[in-house]
């Protein structure tokens, strides 16, 4: 599986396809595949059929489809611009994510 460089939860930009230019939060992430699901970008329609026993009710459903992980790029929380992620390590051995561009954190401490 591929490593990705963006977390459920980070501030997101899109930078190819219909949707470039949007911001959006990562809801989901599938590494394996390397997509994500973006809050706002990526529409799809789908047409469902009702069923009482679900509970769902029938009609056209709008919901976010996953993009490609290459066509997004994390935004710096300090420096508020899209940016590269580089890997840091810790004293303890842990890894940190930070900006390229200001060198700060984009992870949780």
């Amino acid at each position: 599986m591929p490593r990705l460089h963006l977390r459920k939860g980070d501030t997101v930009k899109v930078i190819a396809g219909k949707d470039r230019g949007k911001i959006g939060k990562v809801l989901r992430t599938n590494p394996a595949a390397a997509r994500a699901v973006v809050e706002g970008v990526a529409f799809l329609k789908r047409h469902t059929r009702p069923n009482p026993q679900k509970n769902i009710k029938g009609g056209i459903v709008e919901r976010e489809a996953p993009v490609h992980i290459s066509n997004l790029m994390v935004i710096c929380g300090e420096c508020d611009k899209p940016v590269r992620v580089a890997h840091k390590r810790l004293e303890d051995g842990r890894s940190l994510r930070s900006c390229r561009k200001c060198g700060g954190t984009l992870d949780r401490v």
